[in-house]
């Protein structure tokens, strides 16, 4: 039996997708088709959309979200926006998956292929740069950030004891001169609602966030934070000082991940490091709910 490469819609691929994303070398938050449909609605009316899917008959081999923007061939997503972008292909199904795929994209009208946020695992890596060398295309493979990951221990007191003897020491320093502070709580506010205190925050903490929060994000924002709270996957930790939200911060609680997304705070309050210890405070929040 052959494989075939097909255009989809979010709504004719929504539940396989899903379907497949626990058996899928990359599987974040950021490659679910609810994120990636909200980012679509929110930013893309002039671009193309290419959902494809790769299949054997009518089992799903793997999913490629894509879109061609200004003769770019790229994924549909926003590196600004997304921590990763990549295919959805379970694993066992990478050589058929990106032959197929590969030989689709060759017939497809495009200038230029540009395929950013790439985990530093992702099967992509392996596999696409073989391909399009094979086709006599000039391939450039180049880092663009690095992402912190932790592994969560069992406990807070664990998650100290493996800190590095300064940076122990001035965590808890900091925490107790916050404890001497008048009144200091953090809550989470999952509610949406809460997102304009969220907003404040990030404006106020730098001048590059505040010049990043247009409007349009503003909303993407929203829109993200009511489709994850509907799945329990949304998380919002505000420092309140003296009754005042000081710092925010939202996290993403997804399978086996906790992500910090964004964060911000009052530079007014920056004597007691509340943007610093409310992200640390969340993380003290995760590992006793056994994240």
């Amino acid at each position: 039996m052959g494989f075939t490469v097909q255009e989809e819609t979010f709504d004719s691929i929504w539940d396989e997708w899903e379907s497949i994303l626990p058996s899928c070398s990359t599987n974040t938050v950021f490659v679910t088709p609810w994120w990636q449909k909200v980012w679509w609605d929110n930013f893309c009316a002039d671009n193309e959309l290419h959902i494809l899917s790769v299949r054997e008959g009518d089992d799903l081999i793997g999913v490629a979200p894509l879109m061609i923007s200004n003769g770019v061939l790229t994924f549909a997503g926003d590196k600004e926006l997304f921590d990763y972008l990549d295919f959805l292909v379970p694993k066992g199904n990478e050589s058929i998956f990106y032959d197929a795929l590969f030989g689709h994209i060759m017939d497809m009208d495009w200038q230029s292929i540009d395929l950013p946020s790439l985990p530093k695992d992702s099967p992509t890596l392996e596999y696409l740069p073989t391909l399009a060398k094979g086709k006599g295309l000039k391939v450039e493979v180049e880092d663009e950030e690095t992402t912190p990951v932790a592994y969560l221990p069992d406990t807070w007191d664990e998650y100290l004891a493996g800190l590095r003897k300064k940076d122990r020491h001035e965590l808890r320093r900091k925490i107790r001169r916050l404890e001497a502070a008048d009144s200091p709580r953090q809550y989470s506010c999952d509610s949406p609602d809460c997102m304009q205190d969220f907003f404040r925050l990030l404006r106020a903490s730098r001048a590059d966030k505040d010049e990043f929060l247009t409007p349009e994000r503003e909303k993407f924002f929203t829109d993200i934070a009511q489709e994850l709270s509907k799945r329990d996957q949304f998380k919002l930790y505000f420092l309140e000082v003296d009754g005042e939200r000081v710092a925010g911060c939202i996290c993403f609680d997804y399978g086996e991940s906790y992500l910090l997304y964004n964060s911000g705070y009052d530079p007014e309050y920056s004597q007691l490091s509340v943007g610093l210890l409310n992200k640390a405070l969340s993380l003290q929040t995760a590992i006793e709910e056994g994240r």
